[in-house]
């Protein structure tokens, strides 16, 4: 008869108690290779008897399934973790990660050195990858062995599925609006240009500039509220007649109000300001913001999701982006 124990039940008290191997209880309790069928009831009797709570991370390793999923953010420098669209992609992968008992590491993939991507590859406590601000050279630098458990927020290729909101289909609609409104002199803060996702919507401004006879009018940003601050003031130093900003994100939408107001400028009186992803900060702003519906949790829990279930998935999974009208535009 066993007897109950002070420290937790190992994988060798199991196998004492059922007469076995270490390799065999292992094998029956970790749900891979031969057991014979009395071998699998010992076992299965004595975990029970003796409470054992298997290691789960520990079995992880021997199977080569990873305990981890890493959310990889490609940028200039580390700053680009701080952007609370980064906070919104690991929380949502997070919450589904925990039902699959692994963990979510956040890590910066310099613009420099996309093959850090193959130390990731080798490491067998990562169970797969997400890609964030892919870049074409990250694509060409995902290993042989990521295929198949990484997934890329933004562009994808052929071995790499793409998961994105439709930005071109919310910046659209959200330059449309500006429009209707009366709004002829509309800059446009961009995203970083070495963002290939976020290029969709400066080539959607520029086309409806063009087609109505406006002016392009290109500040380069980098999504910060700083930098939109410092845009909104430069645009408006290059062209005093500006009547709307249209900003890549809410966040630099939002710096770009506080510059505007802190020179005297009202908003949307003066000039109109509008922004993307609908933070939910955005609608309790004042005035509240005028932006574009980004989806975040959705895509990230699509993306962690085909990743950790090995899902066959399409090439491009594109979510809509819809306007929120709001009293900033």
């Amino acid at each position: 008869m066993d007897t109950p124990t002070a420290r937790p039940a190992t994988l060798d008290d199991v196998a004492r108690a059922a007469g076995v191997s270490r390799a065999t209880a292992s094998r029956v309790l970790g749900g891979y290779g031969f057991a014979s069928p009395a071998a699998r009831d010992r076992v299965t009797a004595a975990a029970d008897r003796l409470g054992y709570v298997p290691n789960t991370a520990a079995r992880a390793l021997v199977r080569g399934g990873g305990v981890r999923l890493v959310v990889a953010v490609a940028g200039t420098d580390a700053a680009i973790l701080d952007d609370p669209y980064v906070d919104r992609v690991v929380s949502a992968a997070a919450r589904l990660c925990a039902a699959h008992g692994v963990g979510v590491a956040l890590e910066w993939l310099p613009l420099s050195a996309p093959a850090r991507l193959r130390r990731l590859g080798d490491d067998r406590s990562v169970c797969g990858v997400l890609l964030i601000n892919t870049t074409e050279r990250m694509l060409d630098a995902v290993p042989a062995t990521l295929r198949g458990r990484v997934a890329s927020i933004g562009i994808g290729s052929a071995a790499v599925p793409s998961f994105d909101v439709d930005n071109a289909a919310g910046a659209d609609a959200v330059l449309r609006h500006l429009h209707a409104s009366g709004r002829r002199r509309i800059v446009m803060v961009t995203g970083p240009r070495w963002l290939s996702c976020a290029e969709r919507s400066v080539t959607v401004y520029q086309a409806l500039m063009r087609s109505a006879g406006l002016p392009v009018r290109l500040v380069t940003g980098d999504f910060s509220a700083a930098r939109g601050g410092r845009a909104a003031v430069e645009a408006l130093t290059r062209w005093p007649d500006t009547d709307a900003i249209y900003a890549a994100s809410d966040t630099t939408a939002l710096g770009a109000i506080a510059a505007l107001r802190g020179r005297g400028i009202r908003v949307p009186h003066d000039v109109a300001v509008a922004g993307f992803d609908d933070i939910p900060y955005a609608a309790v702003s004042s005035p509240a913001l005028t932006t574009a519906t980004h989806p975040v949790a959705g895509i990230a829990t699509a993306a962690a999701t085909a990743v950790l279930e090995a899902r066959r998935v399409p090439p491009v999974t594109a979510f809509p982006s819809t306007l929120a009208a709001r009293e900033s535009a």
